[in-house]
């Protein structure tokens, strides 16, 4: 019979073959060849939590039926630290419903120390908001203590395959919204949904086989709610270190609140909004609330003039720095200013000075690889009134020249500057701090796939990236992808530890920007081979962009020549 037949499955950790019989668990297969993974660069071992079969992430339950090619994943992999964050949420998901049964639980968005989560009323207030049930102390740890006794109870998740209309009602009577709506969006037939104990949720990916996994979490007090901890990226037995970063939390909180009064709550109701024809009036909301928070800044500025002359922009790749650059000094000419927009990349140090990474790599966004001695003494030079030649960087000859180019500061005059490390005081520790005004400026989308599954803001800077990279620089999607981990590292030891610096927080998101991506980003994602080692994050962005409803061309050019988003579609105007 064909449940005695057995077939050759390729082990990608060992590099070597084993016969596996017919339906057997990843999991048993797991227990018995490979009960860890190794960290290549470490050699820190971690449990397997998933696995990747033919390059597609599955879950430990998944039964092998024919010959694949099998890695097994732990924590130190980005989908293996997925798939622990999304049952980590069942957990506490169930936790809550549990203590709080007239209350929803909403997973807002990422902060830096974890997930920002509150547990709100179910009816929303008349402005779309929803009143948040504050914790004290005390049932913070009545909460905790509630997980916890989930996770020593080892109890399984399973999968289960319902018609969609099902699941609408079904989600309609959890008092969530958003996912039924997300669901009635899409116009699916049949769709997999999640029962732990009994209680019933969807996430976008695969879970563990059971709660006993989910032995590492804590939870924090933040703000009117709490942060969800899980382990820290470089310790999977401690949780992630705390960092409070208050000013990035308020802009997240205050975009929330904005997309929540224009009645988006989430992928489902966007994705209403733009089949029931609305798109170009979200575009034009968008592109209005971005103008007032340029305004709102220049206003700052203004009010500071004679004192600060030099303004620094800085954040994280793909957030829109250029454009808005160029938007800022729109504003205050509005005012009166004159600004003069400069990049900092023109001071680089020569390339034999440029310093190397552990791999022996030049490390350009390495704060070294800036000749900060000659930007200290040009900055102080302008501030003193004196007149200065701007530098010029050769990035092919990796050397910089005189450009020939002379400036000085006049009275209404002000710099602007926008580089990675902006906000780093020791770029200019010898200029006059307080005649520095500092942005940030990031794509900080709080809007969210559905009341417990937040979007990734990384996710939605690599798909402006991808875009971008190729229609201007010829860079294949699949090469955008394999770089982004060096990206991310980069932005974690350069950018993200100095947000806080900033006087001023621009959010560059914009509430239709994954329907346009989505248009542009779709087919270039289609393109990445199987046998690619990008495919397996290709298949993941696909998915995602699965539950989203995109733009249609005509919706596309309603979009303003002097949008953010024309930095990465083209036709911007700046």
């Amino acid at each position: 019979m064909i449940e005695k037949d057995s077939f050759k499955v390729f082990l990608a950790n060992s590099g070597t073959d084993c016969e596996v019989p017919f339906l057997k668990k990843l999991k048993d297969l797991s227990d018995e060849v490979c009960p860890v993974v190794k960290d290549r660069r470490t050699g820190a071992e971690f449990p397997v939590l998933a696995a990747l079969v033919d390059h597609k992430l599955k879950e430990l339950d998944y039964k092998l039926a024919v010959s694949h090619e099998v890695e097994f994943i732990g924590y130190n992999h980005p989908d293996g630290k997925r798939t622990y964050l999304r049952s980590l949420c069942f957990v506490l998901q169930n936790a809550v419903r549990r203590i709080y049964p007239d209350k929803v639980l909403i997973i807002n968005h990422s902060l830096p120390s974890g997930l920002y989560c509150t547990i709100c009323e179910k009816e929303p207030l008349e402005d779309g908001r929803r009143a948040v049930h504050e914790l004290d102390d005390k049932a913070l740890e009545e909460l905790k203590a509630e997980m916890l006794d989930i996770v020593v109870r080892d109890l399984p998740f399973t999968k289960v395959k319902m018609e969609a209309s099902e699941a609408e009602a079904l989600f309609t009577a959890n008092n969530q919204p958003d996912k039924a709506a997300l669901l009635k969006s899409l116009g699916m037939l049949i769709c997999s949904v999640y029962y732990l104990d009994g209680q019933a949720d969807t996430f976008h990916g695969p879970l563990l086989p059971s709660t006993g996994y989910l032995k590492v979490f804590d939870l924090m007090p933040y703000g009117e709610g709490f942060c969800l901890q899980f382990p820290s990226d470089n310790d999977f037995n401690k949780v992630i270190p705390v960092r409070k970063q208050s000013r990035i939390a308020s802009t997240l909180k205050d975009y929330a609140d904005w997309c929540s009064i224009i009645g988006v709550n989430g992928i489902g109701t966007l994705n209403k909004a733009i089949l029931d024809g609305y798109a170009s009036r979200l575009i034009n909301l968008s592109e209005a609330q971005h103008e007032r928070n340029y305004a709102a800044i220049a206003d700052r500025i203004y009010e500071k003039r004679g004192q600060v002359k030099i303004v620094f922009i800085a954040g994280p790749s793909s957030s829109g720095k250029t454009s808005s650059s160029l938007r800022l000094a729109l504003q205050c000419r509005v005012l009166g200013l004159q600004p003069k927009v400069i990049e900092l990349d023109n001071y680089f140090v020569d390339r034999e000075h440029t310093p190397k990474d552990s791999d022996g790599n030049y490390d350009f966004e390495a704060l070294e690889a800036m000749n900060l001695k000659l930007l200290g003494e040009q900055l102080n030079d302008l501030l003193a009134g004196k007149e200065v030649e701007l530098p010029k960087f050769d990035f092919k000859e990796g050397r910089g020249y005189p450009s020939g180019k002379r400036i000085s500061l006049g009275e209404k005059e002000i710099l602007i500057m926008e580089g990675i490390h902006a906000l780093n005081p020791e770029m200019v520790p010898g200029v006059d701090n307080s005649r520095i005004f500092r942005v940030y400026a990031s794509a900080l989308t709080s809007l969210n796939v559905d009341e417990n599954n937040n979007i990734s803001t990384s996710d939605n800077r690599l798909l402006r990236r991808m875009v971008r990279d190729n229609r201007v620089r010829g860079i294949t999607p699949e090469e955008t992808i394999l770089r982004w981990h060096s990206v991310r590292r980069g932005e974690n030891r350069n950018i993200f530890p100095f947000q806080e610096n900033a006087d001023a927080n621009f959010n560059s998101a914009l509430i239709y920007e994954l329907p346009m991506l989505k248009y542009y980003a779709e087919p270039l994602l289609r393109r990445i081979a199987p046998s690619s080692p990008a495919y397996t994050e290709a298949v993941r962005l696909l998915k995602f962009l699965d539950y989203i409803v995109a733009l249609s061309p005509s919706e596309i050019a309603c979009i303003p020549p002097t949008s953010i988003m024309r930095e990465f579609i083209g036709g911007q105007t700046l």
